[in-house]
């Protein structure tokens, strides 16, 4: 909002002073909030930080401590540099312990070799302060007014992230806190060059909040960020890099201005460094009368093309774009919440018989949700992993947005159904399919992946004609969810025909002939690695099994000698009493083994 002490002596108010920089160049980024005239030495007692201070010198100390003392009062209260006029105190130029004392402080010392107005300057730099302040008060204001309307309107999440872009002019993206894309607009950018690798590129962000803010930037990826959510909790982050390019899109009018979301235009610094008569930089322009680029550029904050801090209402347009996710969401939870408790209620009726199924239907149909002369699919969709713990509140936040996502996708795909979660990890679904079943239960999945890695499984049950039977495909795409999670590949929707071996044990775990097949074929050698510990023998029946009972490649996976594992293979033999040469024994073993493995998992 302020301008900077580049910006301010590029003026032409200034320039006519012949301004010359004599030290303190890294400090020519510095914000100017005020300009001050001063003739006394104590004046730093007067200023709270961030003027730009003016003087002729004529009050200034004469003996070196006194220049040196001045000069250190003032970096200690902020000032944001110094200006002095030749010709009253001063002649050639300003004593070389003012400026080493500058140099030192890092504070910028500039002389004006020709007489120059200060009020002059003083009006051009107030003039740029208060306009940059009406700027921004104006571009606040029509902040709020689009958040506003887009909040009273329930406005999705990607229309708000659309219009975020389309002010700021960079790209906005929305993630859940497992950093997956839930929204974006790529104002203008190549999308696959925005989301290509996204989870570990949004890992890498770390935007620390400043002050007592909760956004905050990080200047190495260049990403502005704030925490999405209410009520204590949050379930999101939206992102904005800045600066996407060289400039942004004003929010007044649309023009091209600085970056930082419609800045005031301000006078690019014309200015380069060239030695000056004693070897200080001229901040009059460059020997041949062209700006070096390294003074100029559209920012004159810019360190490397980027300025080390966004403009604040970048940080306004942020925080207000997530207030209007948050709030849109806490709306649409509020409404639903008594749907989706419907919705829960009738999938459990039919799951437990606690309704009549013609009451089911009546109360559907009541929603808009036609169940009768409709071709039913049970949908059964879960997390592959086990993270974060049911019961748990994380876990509980993860099952909540999972059946969002999973009520998103069926209005997506164009279908109706009732939506539910169903035990603390799965979300179920009864789909009142239109048209063909396949076709509809692909658009479904692939409206529940988009924007997500591939971490969801989806099992359906088989069709059914009627309500009556909706229970059986509801049990049956449970059944296949519990079982494909055994199964690391498989389709896009896991039907019972793709169920495979370890699928099937998975499904007839519960089968106490199973549990018995599985005590008889692998029960002594069970109870020998009870008594022996140390020497279990299991595992090396596995990778024997696993490898195709290849013992020179299974001996390789143990890391053992193979006369070590042959041996330990024999005592297996004899243990089981059976002959690992046969293909028949080895099978019935290794059935026995998944068999286990279901029965533990």
């Amino acid at each position: 909002m302020f301008p900077t002490v580049r910006e301010v002596i590029a003026l032409d108010s200034v320039r006519i002073g012949a301004p010359r920089l004599v030290a303190g160049e890294s400090g020519l980024d510095r914000p100017v909030r005020w300009v001050h005239s001063a003739e006394v030495p104590d004046i730093a007692t007067l200023l709270r930080g961030g003027e730009l201070v003016l003087t002729t010198g004529i009050g200034l100390p004469a003996d070196d401590a006194g220049v040196r003392a001045f000069v250190n009062d003032l970096a200690e209260v902020g000032v944001a540099g110094l200006i002095v006029e030749l010709g009253r105190r001063y002649t050639a130029s300003v004593p070389r312990v003012m400026a080493a004392a500058a140099q030192k402080v890092g504070m910028p010392l500039v002389e004006l070799r020709r007489p120059t107005p200060f009020v002059q300057i003083t009006e051009a730099v107030h003039a740029l302060i208060v306009d940059a302040q009406l700027a921004e008060l104006r571009a606040t204001e029509q902040i709020h007014q689009r958040f506003t309307e887009l909040s009273v309107e329930g406005a999705e999440p990607a229309e708000v992230v659309h219009q975020a872009a389309q002010l700021a002019g960079c790209p906005v993206v929305l993630e859940n806190l497992a950093r997956q894309v839930l929204a974006y607009d790529a104002a203008g950018d190549r999308a696959e060059m925005l989301l290509d690798g996204w989870e570990q590129h949004s890992r890498r962000v770390k935007a620390q909040p400043s002050g007592s803010g909760r956004t905050g930037y990080d200047p190495d990826t260049g990403w502005l960020v704030t925490p999405v959510g209410a009520r204590g909790q949050d379930w999101g982050r939206l992102l904005l890099r800045w600066p996407a390019s060289g400039t942004a899109h004003d929010l007044i009018g649309g023009r091209t201005a600085d970056p930082g979301l419609g800045a005031p235009e301000r006078p690019v610094p014309g200015s380069a460094e060239r030695p000056g008569a004693d070897g200080a930089p001229d901040a009059t322009g460059g020997p041949d009368g062209n700006a070096d680029p390294r003074w100029t550029g559209p920012d004159a904050g810019d360190v490397g093309g980027r300025s080390v801090t966004p403009p604040t209402r970048l940080t306004i347009l942020l925080e207000r774009a997530a207030s209007t996710l948050a709030l849109g969401r806490l709306i649409r939870r509020d409404a639903e919440g008594l749907e989706r408790q419907l919705h829960g209620t009738l999938l459990s009726a039919l799951l437990d018989h606690s309704l009549p199924v013609s009451e089911v239907a009546l109360r559907a149909a009541a929603l808009g949700i036609q169940l009768e002369r409709r071709r039913l699919v049970g949908v059964v969709v879960r997390h592959r992993d086990e993270s974060p713990a049911a019961g748990t509140e994380a876990g509980q936040a993860a099952l909540r947005d999972l059946a969002d996502a999973v009520s998103q996708a069926v209005r997506e795909a164009k279908q109706t159904g009732l939506t539910s979660a169903v035990d603390d990890r799965a979300v179920g679904a009864l789909l009142a399919v239109r048209g063909e079943e396949e076709p509809a239960l692909e658009s479904f999945a692939a409206a529940l992946r988009r924007g997500r890695p591939d971490t969801l499984l989806i099992a359906a049950g088989s069709g059914v004609d009627s309500l009556r039977e909706a229970r059986r495909s509801l049990v049956e795409a449970r059944q296949v969810a519990q079982a494909a999670r055994h199964d690391p590949t498989g389709p896009v929707v896991h039907r019972l025909p793709n169920v495979g071996l370890p699928g099937l044990l998975h499904l007839l775990r519960d089968e106490p002939r199973l549990q018995t097949f599985v005590e008889r074929q692998l029960g002594a050698l069970l109870t020998y690695d009870a008594e022996h510990p140390r020497d279990a023998l299991l595992p090396t029946l596995r990778v024997f099994l696993e490898h195709g009972r290849n013992k020179s490649i299974a001996a390789g996976a143990a890391h053992l000698s193979r006369p070590a594992f042959y041996e330990r293979l024999a005592r297996i033999e004899r243990i089981l009493g059976v002959d690992l040469d046969s293909v028949q024994a080895c099978l019935s073993l290794h059935v026995a083994l998944l068999a286990r493995d279901a029965l533990r998992g």
